[in-house]
């Protein structure tokens, strides 16, 4: 009776959170994924009907699905470059005890705590053709003699983005990279001294080693805000071709075209492949380090 009693008041216990997960969660998924399979265009009401796997095959043979394709995938490379990079170097500087160590590191945590829109607004300004900080200064530094049209070109735009989102993605990968590196017993790099191993030595073959899982949930977390970017490119461009991604594609083919068919359809395939790196970022966060 005992352990009857107390499996009711587990069940009891989850039963509002498997309510929301139910509502909020799987129901939305099931219901866009029954979208997907039916022709269902607002601008046309009485012409719906189950069509199975057209929309899908009408989205992946579009020419505008694969440019929208082409710009997530620059985007996911760039941010998972510039986000790995510099988060390990920003997790190097902030493993250094200093007295400004708290306000480094609230410095480094900022961007991150600031809503994506607000990123996005903050560089707008700082790239503007006209009054932007980055034309003034490549000026005053004789890189260029003309204000650069930042927004104008396709990948020009493309790398700001992408710029954006890794300021925004840095501080998470960096202090994921700080817990590993001060998981890290110290009694690994005074052995590594006393047998005279130089900086460059120590951290090839003990502090990269060790770390490297770490770096692993830093890149599956960036890429797949990579491939989810939305409001940053509304904030720096609008909704206009030149740079758009997947998702910004799918909110144009369902809210501004009407038509939920297909875009429920690029909606899945938007979620397939956030599921693949969810996978991914699952698997690394668990494995074990062995020191």
């Amino acid at each position: 009776m005992k352990k009857r009693s107390e499996g009711a008041l587990g069940i009891a216990l989850l039963l509002p959170i498997i309510t929301i997960m139910v509502i909020l969660v799987y129901y939305p998924i099931i219901k866009t994924f029954s979208y997907s399979m039916q022709k269902m265009k607002l601008t046309a009401p009485q012409d719906t009907g189950f069509v199975g796997w057209a929309n899908y095959r009408s989205v992946l043979t579009s020419d505008s699905f694969w440019y929208s394709f082409q710009n997530t995938m620059f985007l996911l490379a760039v941010v998972v470059v510039l986000t790995t990079v510099f988060g390990v170097c920003v997790a190097l500087m902030l493993n250094v005890d200093t007295k400004l160590s708290g306000v480094l590191m609230a410095a480094a945590v900022l961007p991150w705590a600031l809503p994506p829109v607000v990123n996005g607004i903050i560089w707008r300004f700082i790239f503007h053709p006209g009054y932007g900080f980055m034309n003034k200064l490549l000026i005053v530094f004789g890189v260029t003699d003309k204000p650069i049209e930042w927004m104008s070109s396709r990948f020009l735009l493309l790398f700001v983005v992408a710029l954006v989102v890794a300021w925004r993605s840095i501080p998470f990968s960096a202090i994921v990279c700080l817990s590993g590196l001060r998981a890290i017993p110290q009694e690994l790099y005074e052995a590594a001294k006393i047998d005279g191993a130089g900086r460059w030595t120590v951290f090839r073959y003990i502090t990269a080693p060790l770390v490297r899982p770490f770096v692993g949930i830093g890149i599956t977390a960036a890429s797949i805000s990579a491939v989810n970017i939305f409001d940053e490119i509304v904030a720096l461009s609008g909704y206009s071709d030149l740079g758009k991604n997947l998702l910004i594609e799918s909110y144009l083919t369902t809210f501004s075209f009407l038509d939920f068919g297909k875009g429920s359809a690029l909606t899945y395939i938007i979620m397939l492949i956030s599921a693949v790196l969810g996978f991914f970022y699952l698997r690394s966060l668990g494995k074990e380090v062995e020191y």
